[in-house]
């Protein structure tokens, strides 16, 4: 999501990631003519845009969440919303959701739903209290492209805070601890809604490791 969103160093190494990612999931993905369609409508909605501070195309970011919600589930609908998981959010005047509904369904809108911010709500806590609340009621869909989104974004802080130090902290709208808060508290959520996700024992210790970094700043 925009204010929580990070970025890996300029000249990165996201394609390997994303590449590592692929690799290790629980099945190979054979993208269908639908989920072909959707990545080329997200392709479109986010072209222009890149990662923060960095020249990284933006895309490679839905594509990334997509790839790790496919080592959760095979669901072809949940995986179209790991693709458009931040449009509705970051640029609904590229792909609105009349558009989306139209083309992919009222099931795909209802999950991207599940894991877009309040516009109505405009501080930083406000906002993540919020999305907690309605991801705890969510489709279980959202609840895995909730989990694969923030298992990217905290890959790439990872990596970031190993290459740039605490100078990251900068990008985000948000300081250290609250970003740990914050996904301490999504991670949370995850597990009560589903426990036996493929993705969380990684994504633990990747929070692990975020705390060890915070706690010794």
């Amino acid at each position: 999501m925009t204010d929580l969103m990070h970025s890996s160093p300029a000249g990165g190494n996201e394609d390997e990631q994303l590449l590592q990612m692929s690799a290790s999931g629980r099945s190979s993905l054979a993208p269908t003519p639908r989920l072909l369609a959707a990545m080329a409508t997200a392709a479109r909605a986010h072209d222009g845009h890149y990662r923060k501070s960095t020249r990284v195309p933006y895309i490679s970011h839905p594509v990334s969440v997509m790839l790790l919600a496919a080592r959760a589930t095979d669901d072809e609908d949940t995986l179209v919303a790991a693709l458009f998981h931040d449009i509705l959010e970051d640029v609904p005047e590229a792909y609105s959701e009349e558009q989306m509904r139209r083309e992919f369904g009222e099931y795909v809108v209802t999950l991207v739903r599940g894991v877009t911010k309040s516009e109505a709500i405009s501080d930083w806590q406000g906002r993540a209290d919020a999305y907690l609340e309605a991801l705890a009621r969510a489709e279980e869909g959202s609840v895995i492209v909730a989990a694969a989104d923030k298992f990217h974004n905290l890959s790439a802080t990872l990596a970031d805070l190993e290459a740039d130090g605490t100078a990251v902290w900068e990008r985000f709208n948000a300081g250290a601890d609250r970003q740990l808060w914050w996904y301490r508290s999504v991670r949370d959520v995850v597990a009560k809604r589903l426990p036996d996700l493929p993705l969380l024992p990684e994504l633990d210790a990747m929070i692990s490791r975020l705390a060890s970094i915070v706690e010794a700043q």
